[in-house]
C-alpha cells in the first residue's frame, strides 16, 4: 500500500467516526464528502493507467485525460443516488457539491504530499482555485440534474451535455495552469469567475420568474 492509500485512510477514519456519533441526520454529508475523496482516489489510478495505455506526455495527460476521466468519475456516484434513492432537486444539488468538496480536498491533500508545502502564496492561490474549479463543476451539473430529472425526456441528452461541458471546463483551466506568467493567474482566477457568471444568472433567472 503506497502512501497515498494511507493518507486516505488518517483522512477518511476521523469523518466516520464524527458521522457515527453525529447521526443519521447528517450521515449524508459525511458519506459524499469521503466518497468524493474515494473517487478522487480511484482517479489517480484511472489517469495513470490511461496514461501508460496510450504512452503519452504529462502534459497532455493533463489536458486531455485527467478533465475526461475525473468528470466521468465523479459522475458515477450521482447516477446511483439519483436512479437507487430518487432524491428531491435540493438534496441532488448537495450531495453534488458535498462529493466535490472532497474531491477537491482529497486532490490538494495529494499536491502537496508530491510538491511539498514551502511555497505557502502559491499552495493557497492553486488551493483555492481547484476547489473553486471542482464546486464549480458541482454547482454546474447540481443544477443541471434537478433541472434534467424533471424532464426525463432530455435525461441521457442532458446527462452527456453537462459531462461535455464540465470536462471542457476542467480542460481549459488545466491548460491554464500548465502554462506560464499571466495565463497561469487567468487560469487561477477562471474558476472563480465562473462561479460568480453561473451564480448570477441563477438567480437572474429565478428573479424573472418571480416577474413573471
Amino acid at each position: 500500500m503506497t502512501y497515498i492509500e494511507n493518507i486516505f485512510l488518517c483522512m477518511v477514519s476521523p469523518l466516520l467516526v464524527a458521522a457515527l456519533c453525529m447521526g443519521r441526520r447528517h450521515l449524508r454529508f459525511f458519506l459524499f464528502c469521503i466518497v468524493g475523496m474515494g473517487v478522487c482516489l480511484l482517479s489517480a489510478y484511472v489517469n495513470t493507467f490511461v496514461a501508460a495505455l496510450y504512452q503519452t506526455t504529462a502534459f497532455h495527460a493533463t489536458v486531455e485525460i485527467a478533465p475526461v476521466v475525473e468528470e466521468v468519475m465523479k459522475l458515477l456516484p450521482l447516477m446511483f443516488y439519483l436512479f437507487v434513492f430518487e432524491p428531491k432537486p435540493d438534496e441532488i444539488k448537495n450531495a453534488v457539491l458535498t462529493l466535490a468538496a472532497g474531491f477537491a480536498t482529497f486532490e490538494n491533500v495529494c499536491y502537496l504530499t508530491e510538491n511539498g508545502a514551502a511555497d505557502f502564496d502559491l499552495l493557497l492561490i492553486r488551493g483555492i482555485s481547484t476547489g473553486a474549479l471542482h464546486i464549480f463543476c458541482g454547482i454546474f451539473i447540481g443544477f443541471g440534474l434537478a433541472y434534467i430529472f424533471r424532464q426525463r425526456a432530455i435525461a441521457i441528452t442532458g446527462m452527456v451535455g453537462l459531462l461535455g461541458a464540465c470536462g471542457v471546463f476542467h480542460a481549459i483551466f488545466n491548460l491554464l495552469i500548465s502554462a506560464d506568467g499571466i495565463w497561469r493567474w487567468m487560469g487561477y482566477l477562471f474558476p472563480s469567475g465562473m462561479i460568480i457568471v453561473l451564480v448570477s444568472g441563477w438567480h437572474l433567472m429565478v428573479k424573472l420568474n418571480h416577474m413573471k
